[in-house]
């Protein structure tokens, strides 16, 4: 990323996100356009779809919601280091009378669009499944532990 200072670092990211947010209330393409890098990934919790891959697959999906659901998204919490945006928010869907709550991870690239936002639900863990996970997210390659630590 281009240097900035932390304060001001953390300014460009959080607006990035807060962005991303008005963007999926107001269902505006060209807005996702500004804030998402070609090749952003949206990854989900099993079982909800994804990874969404690209910036136009993410764009669709929450323009599909709004006219399906009546989604709108709040952000109820936000933490930035200067190099990465984690938040709680919630996701409303007035049309099926329900809503959902989660967190989400964004990264960044060098040109500072989002460039992977890792979301995670606040819902049970899934007994079915002997690794809970998002589905298709990269864990090896990011340099996840995949095995416990020795006792």
């Amino acid at each position: 990323m281009t240097e900035h200072n932390m304060d001001e670092q953390s300014k460009l990211l959080e607006q990035m996100v807060r962005t991303y947010f008005e963007a999926c209330n107001e269902s505006d393409r060209e807005k996702f356009y500004t804030v998402l890098a070609d090749d952003a990934v949206h990854y989900f919790p099993p079982g909800v779809g994804g990874p969404y891959e690209g910036k136009e697959a993410i764009a669709d999906l929450w323009i599909w919601f709004v006219k399906e659901k009546g989604s709108r998204w709040t952000i109820d919490r936000l933490v930035c280091d200067g190099n990465e945006v984690v938040i709680e928010w919630t996701h409303f869907k007035p049309l099926a009378g329900e809503h959902i709550r989660g967190a989400e991870w964004y990264e960044f690239d060098e040109s500072g669009k989002i460039l992977t936002i890792i979301a995670y639900y606040a819902s049970p863990r899934d007994a079915t499944l002997k690794a809970n996970e998002l589905e298709g997210y990269p864990y090896a390659e990011r340099g996840y532990p995949l095995m416990p630590p020795q006792a």
